[in-house]
């Protein structure tokens, strides 16, 4: 910036530009007035025309510019020009309906990756849907301008890289309104709450204001030195130094001296074991038996999830790769591969950020020669081969509001018609307090973009095997989805339910398809006025007759209605005054639901879904929306005293 300060100054003008969030293809907001900004030299004229209209404003004295074009309805395609001592023309710009996309990585994961992604591409060209993507960063402090993007439309060659969840709720909202959907994505795989709130928002919460106001000053260089002496520390306590780069692309061999290499059980990420937050690449050596008789033969080699990318060899031989942090590793061993007694595995994992290592369950960590699977979890030999230690060594949950700064707060004065949410996952171990910082984000955001109660949708945690958490143990994300829940308490918002579409061993489903659809039909309803089905059957009341209790639902649609061929419903318990809950049995009768337990004579608490993976739970109504998880007691959970730590 200092230098760019300087050039200015010795020249003694400076070419008119726009904020990075303009360009060609876009989407304005339609119904509204239309902010357009940038910089000039100080004090330059800068005129700006638009669909007929003609505005001319003067640059103050930092060089800063921004007009209000009159409000326009749907349509297009147009073109904006702006004036000063240089000239600017956007191409291709449409009228239409802008949503914001933000949360952390299930908003972040891309139609790629979706299931049937190629057909959900090949049919995906639709010049009314565009989308920016909005680079990553952090900042300490707030930011004027995001980083270069670009608008895209919709295409084969384009869609795959949209946010998935932006992408099917946008093409569900255009085929019903036939107005221009643009997406702005901004999102951060593994980001909490607390980085996209403003300092001041921040600042001015009960919750947060003690804690930010005794918080050291941030100083982002000096982070990053304090990152690098603690990597380095990291790797002196574990083995000294690091290899040379040929030492290391030598581990794959099938012979190598790693006797004295640390053990690491596997799966499981390595910043939940020995090593901690480390980024880099890691070598992974194991070796297993087998027979004589299988020799030779072909095989499968299942790794499960990894995150990141990894490359894996048997005997020395390379037998896969993926550059992946959700896709499930099944490569195939070719034949003579193979040999009698032991045989050895070397797996090259590279973490660029966030969790590293296998991330998958231990029933996919096989080889299976001939339908007989012998199982490679267990304890295996690791060895670290090289750390990435960026210039800025600073993380987006390493002190709040740092993604605000970088990619919210530069964004705000763009007229948007909402934003819809994905986020909680990085959340959940402090899920009572999410009860407050999620209320507080949205109302941060409202009052900061100044175009009052926005619609703000967000998508409720899926079914997950996080930690086998239940109503016996307790469940970390049973609470997050509770506060997601009581988030709907916040005007103008709404939530799609999803725990039928997760799935129990990734955390990343792939069904993003229905995820979109959900939050369009809540948009369509609270935001568009249209009269359809958007929501599950609410849990309303309960009334308790023996030991039988009755519960009353809202939002039953049509009807309530079971997914399962014999009418079973699962996922509901009951407890008594001891607390200690009990798997309950459970019918339909009209629009009510009844459910008992012979182990409970005297219920008082019902509870429904209250597990990480609650994949099970299938009670809907009939038009396909399932019911919202929920229990009726408020007995003291497992996250009521976690707080927010920086760097946590």
């Amino acid at each position: 910036m200092l230098l760019a300060t300087t050039m200015i100054t010795s020249v003694g003008w400076a070419n008119v530009r726009l904020s990075n969030i303009f360009g060609d293809n876009m989407v304005l907001q339609r119904d509204k007035p239309i902010p357009v900004w940038g910089w000039a030299d100080k004090n330059e004229k800068v005129t700006i025309q638009f669909n007929g209209q003609t505005k001319t404003v003067k640059a103050d004295k930092n060089g800063q510019w921004k007009v209000l074009l009159n409000a326009e309805k749907a349509g297009g395609p147009y073109n904006l020009s702006v004036q000063g001592r240089n000239n600017i023309t956007l191409h291709d710009i449409l009228m239409g309906d802008v949503w914001v996309c933000s949360g952390q990585s299930n908003m972040e994961f891309a139609v790629n990756s979706v299931i049937d992604a190629d057909k959900a591409k090949a049919a995906s060209a639709n010049p009314n849907i565009r989308h920016f993507y909005l680079p990553k960063d952090i900042s300490a402090t707030p930011k004027a301008d995001v980083k270069p993007g670009a608008w895209k439309a919709a295409s084969p060659e384009n869609t795959g890289d949209f946010t998935a969840v932006g992408y099917f709720f946008a093409k569900a909202l255009n085929e019903q309104l036939h107005v221009p959907i643009g997406l702005i994505h901004t999102s951060w795989g593994g980001s909490m709450v607390e980085t996209w709130i403003s300092p001041e928002g921040m600042a001015n919460n009960d919750i947060f204001s003690e804690f930010v106001k005794n918080a050291p000053v941030l100083n982002i260089d000096s982070f990053a030195v304090a990152n690098k002496k603690r990597i380095h520390q990291i790797i002196v306590n574990k083995q000294g130094e690091l290899p040379d780069a040929a030492t290391a692309a030598g581990w794959s061999a099938e012979n190598v001296a790693d006797q004295s290499w640390d053990k690491m059980k596997v799966p499981g990420a390595w910043e939940t074991q020995q090593i901690g937050d480390f980024d880099g690449v890691i070598w992974f050596r194991r070796s297993f038996d087998i027979a004589a008789a299988d020799a030779g033969k072909p095989a499968e080699l299942s790794l499960g999830t990894i995150d990141d990318n990894d490359v894996a060899y048997i005997n020395g031989t390379r037998v896969g790769g993926t550059n992946a942090y959700n896709a499930t590793r099944l490569y195939q061993v070719p034949a003579g591969i193979l040999k009698a007694g032991k045989n050895t595995i070397a797996v090259r994992i590279e973490d660029t950020g966030g969790g590293g290592g296998f991330t998958g369950d231990a029933s996919e960590i096989y080889v299976n020669i001939a339908g007989r699977k012998q199982s490679l979890a267990g304890d295996w030999a690791y060895r670290m081969a090289s750390a990435f230690i960026p210039d800025v060594s600073v993380g987006p949950n390493s002190y709040p509001s740092l993604l605000y700064n970088a990619m919210i707060h530069p964004i705000l004065p763009f007229a948007i018609k909402g934003a819809i949410w994905y986020q909680g996952e990085t959340n959940a171990g402090r899920a009572y307090e999410y009860r407050k910082s999620f209320p507080l984000l949205i109302n941060d955001w409202r009052r900061l973009w100044h175009q009052g109660e926005f619609p703000f949708y967000f998508v409720q945690l899926a079914s997950f095997n996080a930690a086998n958490g239940n109503s016996q143990r307790g469940s970390t994300w049973a609470e997050l989805r509770e506060a997601q829940t009581l988030t709907l308490n916040v005007p103008n918002t709404g939530m799609a339910v999803i725990t039928d579409i997760g799935e129990s061993k990734d955390i990343h489903p792939r069904n993003k398809q229905d995820v979109g659809k959900r939050l369009a039909a809540v948009a369509l309803h609270n935001t568009y006025g249209e009269n359809n089905v958007y929501s599950g059957p609410t849990y309303q009341s309960m009334q308790t007759n023996g030991n039988k209790v009755t519960l009353s639902f809202t939002n039953i649609g049509g009807g309530l209605t079971v997914n399962d061929k014999y009418g079973y419903i699962r996922g509901f318990e009951v407890a008594g005054a001891d607390q200690q809950f009990h798997y309950a049995k459970a019918y339909v009768t009209g629009d009510k639901v009844v459910v008992f337990s012979e182990e409970v004579s005297n219920p008082v608490a019902v509870r429904y879904g209250w597990a990480d993976d609650n994949l099970e739970d299938n009670l809907f109504n009939k038009e396909g929306f399932p019911a919202a998880p929920f229990r009726t007691d408020n007995w003291k959970g497992i996250t009521e005293n976690v707080k927010y730590v920086i760097g946590r």
